[in-house]
């Protein structure tokens, strides 16, 4: 006989706080925002939803259902794929051979001030100008670094 309290071997125990998929597909929901420029508060417009809510989905606490995924592929012009993109594949999964490069990098990239320095520096046309200001913020991170 088994007892009310125990566990069939085939249960999932009971996960805390949001699963890491939800967070993931959330963080990558807020990454292509930041990318695109786009307040919560429009993409929920948008959606039909406050923006509450999108800070619930991007910060996994409430799951993006799949017709919900789909609207935001749309939205954000990018293809489903690419919020999963990353998940599970590793520290080498952007790219990066270096675990502490591509945790830097990520750390950067969901940043609002890491979105907006790619932004700006990606409409930079000039060639010398992006040299100098590279050669500009690599010299201020040396520095930095010495302290």
């Amino acid at each position: 006989m088994v007892k009310a309290s125990q566990t069939s071997s085939n249960e999932q125990p009971k996960r805390k706080g949001p699963h890491p998929v939800d967070t993931h597909v959330g963080s990558r929901v807020k990454l292509r925002r930041m990318i695109l420029g786009m307040s919560q508060d429009s993409l929920g417009k948008s959606l039909g939803l406050t923006f509450q809510q999108v800070q619930k989905y991007e910060k996994g606490v409430n799951r993006i259902g799949a017709s919900r995924l789909f609207q935001l592929s749309d939205l954000l012009e990018v293809p489903i794929q690419y919020f999963y993109d990353g998940y599970g594949d590793g520290d080498t999964a952007n790219g990066f051979a270096e675990p502490d490069v591509a945790e830097a990098f990520m750390e950067l990239v969901n940043s609002p001030d890491g979105v907006h320095l790619c932004r700006y520096f990606a409409e930079i046309k000039d060639p010398q100008v992006k040299k100098r200001v590279l050669d500009l913020v690599k010299s201020i991170a040396e520095t930095d670094m010495r302290k």
